[in-house]
């Protein structure tokens, strides 16, 4: 049988229709091989490769490119394009960082944290003269003097000057630093010293004149601390006293010269009584024929021509407010106070190296720290904790609602005979509570910066002598004033600053005694004052109030007040010393921090000011 080629393609064909219908309804596939095989021809010879129409445009243009004589530059246009390979950005790399960084525990992270505030806050002008500074003079030795304690004194060995010290609680940091001294005698001070200060009661010195009073004899730059009533004052005065002796058994002074000695402290009635000290010791001098040593009280409100005439005369000491007109009494507040300009141009004064006296029972670490560039080679000599309250103190604390205060006033009089002193904040409840004393029947003065000197003087005066019962103030009569008989303090208002508290309790308990510190507080305060009030009453072992005691205390919950304080060496706040709060949280350095802004726009806006003192 024949076959024809057409019945064959025919054939072919329903086989190729018959197996694509299989393929489709099986659903493993079919493999057609053997047909594919059976279709090759001779034609397959010819066969081209198929190219997408992407690469048969790269191609024409390639050849377009070639015969204009581009060809390389094609190549490398037409290559694939590169990835480029990016940077990780920075928050990916900080993270690197971090994790790389060792682990730091919450407790140094507040240490590092703390110590950076500190040195932030003191990048500031060194404390000295303004010719010091322009010129570059620095100081690398003390001032030389001709003092020498005895030589069994100065035989002593370095174990026993510190068990002496251990023994007074004395604790000194400096180098080269002269050994304590137990007895005025073997200071060599002359006979007519040492009778006053047996007429005075006073047997044996202080702790902080068994270490202080060597160091200044000795003309070492000294910063001293030491609790309110403690005897600082005679620390510097017998010293500049006997300096000023000295120099005028070598050389008489001339008309129009000196001083020789300066004392600088923050308020007027402070530095009247220093000049009262001053006078005492020198009237004594003069009764045993010693040369005529004269001082000079140079303050606001006494007639200047009287002080004009004592210089013309050749003056040995001055004592004075920075207002008006170097041991620095109450150094810590005339930084405060914004008197540092006023130091830095009673430095320039001096016309060689001096010899530099800083003295407060509260000086935060700032101020230390700051004070520091102003002394040459310094011993610090301390009593106690810097802003610690005095342990003859008996502090009460009471809740009284504002409106009940002035009633419950009377009342708190009553526990202790007189005299009394009432300490308030501002210069009208002082108005308005003598005011109302008065009306009582009971003898009250008082005082503050808005009075005149005469009026400040009767009632300081009257006071002392025991005249009037009750001296009403404010903080003017907080530092230094000493009153010996007083036996209760009342804090009518909570201060705002815990070292201010501190230095108004410090008005009673003085040389030994004991005396009652009554403070109100409500809700007026704010609750960090009351958590360095606290922690005040606790380091004295005194009672806590329910008020004060259900108090949330931050230091407490976090457990890390005492790991932070031994790992950084400072106890409570380093700017202002409160011991229920740190630094981060001062709220006396956000006050300052506000003023400083406050201010910065006034000048901004062209606006004048003026300090005066106080």
């Amino acid at each position: 049988m024949v076959i024809s080629v057409s019945s064959i393609n025919v054939y072919l064909y329903i086989c190729v229709r018959v197996f694509n219908l299989l393929s489709f309804v099986h659903t493993s596939p079919i493999c057609i091989q053997p047909i594919n095989l059976f279709f090759e021809t001779e034609d397959d010879d010819d066969y081209v490769e198929y190219v997408p129409v992407k690469r048969r445009r790269e191609l024409e243009a390639k050849k377009i490119l070639q015969r204009k004589g581009n060809a390389t530059s094609v190549e490398s246009e037409l290559e694939p394009t590169k990835v480029v390979e990016t940077k990780p950005s920075l928050l990916v790399q900080a993270s690197q960082i971090k994790r790389d960084l060792p682990e730091v525990s919450p407790t140094e992270q507040m240490v590092q944290q703390e110590k950076e505030m500190m040195e932030h806050l003191s990048d500031r002008k060194t404390l000295m003269s303004v010719r010091e500074l322009a010129k570059g003079i620095t100081y690398s030795e003390p001032l030389p003097t001709g003092w020498k304690p005895p030589l069994p004194i100065r035989k002593m060995s370095r174990k026993a000057c510190e068990g002496i010290r251990k023994q007074w609680h004395i604790i000194v940091d400096g180098e080269d630093t002269p050994p304590p001294i137990k007895n005025f005698k073997d200071m060599r001070f002359p006979e007519p010293i040492l009778k006053k200060l047996a007429q005075k009661g006073i047997v044996q010195p202080t702790p902080i004149q068994v270490q202080g009073l060597p160091v200044i004899l000795s003309g070492r730059d000294m910063i001293g601390i030491a609790f309110t009533g403690s005897g600082k004052t005679l620390v510097f005065v017998l010293p500049i006293i006997m300096m000023a002796v000295q120099e005028e058994l070598m050389m008489p002074i001339a008309p129009g010269e000196g001083p020789f000695g300066l004392i600088v402290c923050p308020s007027r009635e402070l530095a009247r009584q220093t000049y009262d000290v001053v006078e005492e010791f020198l009237t004594s001098m003069r009764e045993y024929n010693y040369p005529e040593i004269r001082p000079l009280l140079c303050i606001g409100g006494i007639d200047m021509r009287s002080q004009l005439d004592v210089v013309k005369k050749g003056v040995h000491i001055v004592v004075a407010t920075p207002g008006r007109y170097l041991t620095l009494d109450e150094a810590d507040r005339l930084v405060d106070l914004g008197f540092e300009d006023d130091i830095r141009e009673v430095f320039d004064h001096f016309k060689a190296q001096r010899q530099t006296l800083l003295f407060s029972a509260t000086m935060p670490t700032k101020i230390q720290n700051f004070a520091r560039s102003a002394l040459v080679k310094p011993v610090t000599v301390n009593v106690g904790r810097a802003g610690a309250a005095n342990l003859d103190v008996i502090q009460e604390v009471e809740y009284v609602k504002q409106e009940a205060k002035i009633v419950y006033l009377l009342e708190c009089l009553q526990k202790t005979p007189p005299p009394v002193l009432i300490f308030c904040e501002n210069k009208a409840d002082v108005d308005d509570i003598h005011e109302y004393l008065l009306l009582k029947g009971v003898e009250a003065v008082s005082i503050h910066g808005g009075k005149d000197q005469e009026e400040r003087e009767y009632a300081i005066s009257s006071f002392k002598a025991c005249k009037k019962d009750v001296l009403v103030a404010t903080d003017v009569a907080s530092k230094g004033l000493d009153f010996p008989d007083i036996q209760h303090v009342i804090n009518y208002d909570m201060p705002a600053e815990i070292e201010n508290y501190v230095h108004r309790i410090g008005r009673t308990g003085r040389c030994g005694k004991t005396g009652i510190a009554t403070t109100f507080i409500n809700k007026n305060q704010s609750e960090t004052t009351l958590l360095d009030l606290k922690h005040l009453l606790q380091e004295a072992k005194q009672r806590i109030p329910p008020v004060l005691a259900e108090l949330s205390d931050p230091m407490e919950e976090a457990k890390q007040a005492e790991a932070v304080a031994n790992a950084s060496g400072e106890k409570g706040c380093g700017y202002c010393g409160g011991l229920g709060h740190r630094i981060r949280d001062c709220p006396k350095l956000e006050h300052q921090k506000s003023m400083q802004i406050a201010g910065s726009r006034r000048d901004y806006f062209g606006a004048g000011g003026y300090r005066a003192e106080i």
